[in-house]
């Protein structure tokens, strides 16, 4: 079966792609920037890729023209955009998408969004609700599921969730924490999307998907609290400003300003199944929330997390091409360079060090002062220094790492480049790598800042002091020294 696959980059997407290869389809791919698409070796050969952004419809007859598939995944979401472009954006892209599926003669589109079966709907879920209404008008047959909270290694609804519970003992929370939801495992997710496929019984049809429990939000912290062996108390307070939620959120997990507005306005409303018969369409064991986060942290543990929701684009750099960043420019920046001489058998473990950087490990040096600069980063709109990593030991390029992003991880010539996603006046890389010759070993470790005016140019300066130190200790820890 020929498939197109957009949102391919993003936590849905990563996750079942793997599963439509292994059962012979052949997939197409459709990514925003290729650069950020890296996938094993096993799956690169087997899958065909378009480079495609579904907010430019007037190249989609360039793009796919003579193209043909049988089915369609739609798995695009805005969650990162501000809520004055949420709907518009969401607009343009399924608008787009039904082009794209009109023009290649699909047969099946099929559609992941969010329960919006209450009355008051966030302008989150009002978003998703009016793309549904894109696609059933399309003409094109369709199949489309309702999931509240997914619960999986890497969704963002169980970092958060995972985040709230290991760093705060002791939680006042809004009432609205009381509502109700019916989280559903990561894995039933993907049975549902995987056999739905051309299956007529779910043409033209919407189903509300979910797990066998039904929870309050703060039931759910407190699960996961239990399953992790943590002592945590809660307790619901009458009145809580919205923005402070969202400044508690964002303070205390991996979602930004803006991801943690759109949350905090969603968790007012109850996701909850009102209809069931995809059970009987699609049979399979629902996974109890309980054990769903036990699977969850056994990948962790071995280090199988195969997709993150930070793997699509911070929305902060929806504009930038990050193919112009891979090449670090040489005019009109500052840098920070430090070198150091290290023992040629020691080339494997140091360069591990550094492929090993951020996330639980930290910076090396001043980690303190690394996660202030977050906090001061999230209260400023960015992304902060809590998304991690996606592993403790596997790093592709188009990862994160705090708030960095990966552009070249190539360990077979011992080089690593981040480009930055905080919030600053320019552009920052910073780049680890060893230069193995006849006379020496080196370890060079270079911070690059290109200035956006006074501003970047007073950013640079203001730092130095701080860069003298954090950077200089930060190499010779690398180093091993």
């Amino acid at each position: 079966m020929r498939i197109l696959l957009t949102g391919a980059n993003g936590y849905i997407g990563r996750r079942i792609l793997p599963v439509l290869v292994e059962g012979g389809h052949e997939v197409t791919c459709v990514v925003r920037d290729k650069k950020r698409f890296k996938l094993p070796a096993s799956l690169e050969s087997k899958i065909k890729i378009i480079e495609f952004d579904f907010l430019q419809p007037e190249y989609a007859l360039q793009h796919f023209n003579k193209k043909q598939f049988d089915a369609a995944y739609y798995l695009i979401h805005s969650l990162g955009d501000t809520s004055t472009t949420l709907k518009e954006y969401e607009q343009r892209a399924a608008g787009c998408f039904v082009l794209v599926a009109t023009l290649t003669q699909v047969k099946q589109i099929i559609y992941l969004s969010g329960i919006s079966n209450d009355s008051h709907l966030s302008k989150h879920l009002m978003a998703r609700k009016n793309v549904r209404e894109i696609l059933i008008n399309s003409g094109i047959p369709y199949t489309i599921f309702e999931a509240g909270i997914i619960v999986g290694s890497g969704s963002i609804s169980f970092e958060i969730i995972r985040d709230l519970t290991e760093k705060i003992p002791i939680m006042l929370v809004p009432r609205w924490l009381n509502a109700k939801c019916q989280p559903v495992a990561i894995r039933n997710v993907i049975y549902y999307l995987q056999h739905s496929l051309l299956n007529e019984k779910t043409f033209d049809r919407i189903f509300e998907i979910g797990g066998p429990d039904v929870l309050s939000y703060k039931e759910m912290l407190l699960e996961f609290a239990k399953v992790r062996g943590y002592k945590r108390y809660i307790f619901t307070v009458p009145v809580v400003f919205p923005q402070l939620s969202v400044l508690w959120i964002a303070l205390s997990t991996s979602a930004n300003i803006t991801i943690a507005k759109q949350l905090v306005a969603s968790m007012k409303n109850d996701v909850v199944c009102k209809e069931f018969s995809i059970r009987e369409i699609i049979p399979q064991e629902l996974i109890t929330y309980v054990d769903a986060i036990k699977m969850a942290f056994e990948r962790i543990e071995q280090n199988m997390v195969i997709s993150s929701w930070t793997d699509a684009a911070s929305s902060s750099l929806i504009d930038l091409d990050v193919n112009d960043y891979i090449e670090v420019p040489e005019n009109g920046c500052y840098r920070d360079r430090k070198w150091i001489e290290i023992d040629r058998s020691k080339i494997g473990e140091i360069s591990d060090r550094f492929f090993g950087i951020g996330g639980s490990q930290g910076w090396y040096y001043a980690d303190l002062l690394w996660r202030v600069r977050g906090i001061l980063d999230k209260l400023s709109g960015g992304v902060g220094i809590s998304r991690g990593r996606r592993s403790s030991v596997d790093i592709q390029p188009g990862d994160t790492i705090d708030f960095w992003r990966v552009l070249v991880a190539d360990r077979k010539h011992h080089r690593l480049l981040l480009f930055a996603e905080m919030k600053l006046p320019g552009e920052a890389w910073l780049e680890f790598s060893i230069i193995n010759n006849d006379n020496r070993c080196i370890l060079k470790q270079t911070a690059t800042f290109r200035p956006k005016g006074i501003m970047g140019r007073n950013y640079w300066y203001s730092m130095l002091p701080f860069h003298y130190f954090i950077f200089r200790n930060m190499i010779k820890r690398i180093a091993g020294k």
